[in-house]
């Protein structure tokens, strides 16, 4: 391990915070494609690069919604009647994700990732900019809105985000203003990222080749290094989201996430 790689691994988290504080959406889907390359010029065993990348990623969240659930407390915004629920089934949806991750070769993950990073993509590109609206909450049972949580998880867990991709539009489309959906995704991401861990070392405890200092499928130099910076760098982002054009600059995300979406589905179709 020598400096320039840690330099770009805070680089990264720097990068990955500044654009989660400015835009509002996770560094996860930012983290995944970049972590594999860098990993891939580090020479790590190859069929463990994209899983590795995943769960260091999905870690990283663990600290960074951290702040993100202290600040949207304060301003009220996150509905504690919904969140416990739908959190406690994350945490088993994402462990259980992790599991399925560890059997899978990274071929069908990396194709996985390009495919639902590709379509929140388009998605953030075609967004209508129609107002918030106030609409009449419509909320399922509790059975219901934590097997939504376990979904959401689920799929959290073979991309390495948040969830806030689903999360957001799930709580809205039931009812919740945007801010408390928002609020809510953010209270989502410390459950998501927990079980994501335990998941990720279990499936990764006994897997051949390794580097140093990895605990299972999660690489701690990277994670202290990419959390360390994005938590840093974060409130950063949100001050400047406060001065510029946030629409603009979620259209330019939302491109650079389509590249990252294509190289990934590369790597993964290279390594077929």
């Amino acid at each position: 391990m020598t400096w320039p790689f840690v330099l770009e691994l805070m680089l990264l988290g720097s990068c990955s915070g500044f654009l989660a504080g400015l835009l509002g959406i996770g560094g996860g889907m930012l983290l995944v494609p970049f972590l594999t390359f860098i990993f891939t010029q580090e020479r790590f065993a190859e069929p463990l690069i994209v899983h590795m990348a995943i769960a260091t990623a999905l870690t990283t969240i663990l600290f960074t919604s951290a702040s993100s659930i202290r600040a949207h407390h304060r301003r009220g915004a996150v509905r504690w009647d919904i969140a416990p629920v739908m959190g406690v089934g994350a945490v088993l949806g994402t462990f259980g994700g992790a599991q399925l991750a560890g059997a899978l070769k990274s071929t069908w993950l990396a194709l996985f990732f390009a495919l639902f990073v590709g379509v929140s993509a388009l998605r953030m590109l075609l967004a209508s900019r129609r107002a918030d609206v106030d609409r009449a909450e419509s909320l399922p049972t509790r059975p219901l809105l934590g097997a939504a949580g376990a979904g959401i998880g689920f799929i959290s867990s073979l991309i390495g985000a948040g969830g806030g991709f689903l999360t957001v539009p799930f709580l809205h489309w039931r009812g919740l203003a945007m801010r408390n959906a928002v609020a809510t995704s953010a209270a989502m991401g410390f459950p998501i990222a927990a079980g994501g861990l335990f998941g990720y070392v279990v499936a990764g405890m006994h897997a051949d080749g390794l580097p140093h200092y990895a605990l299972g499928y999660v690489y701690l130099p990277a994670l202290v290094a990419c959390a360390t910076t994005s938590v840093l760098m974060a409130p950063v982002g949100a001050g400047v989201a406060h001065r510029v054009h946030g629409q603009a600059l979620k259209r330019v995300f939302a491109l650079l996430l389509l590249g990252l979406a294509g190289y990934m589905a590369f790597k993964g179709l290279r390594s077929a």
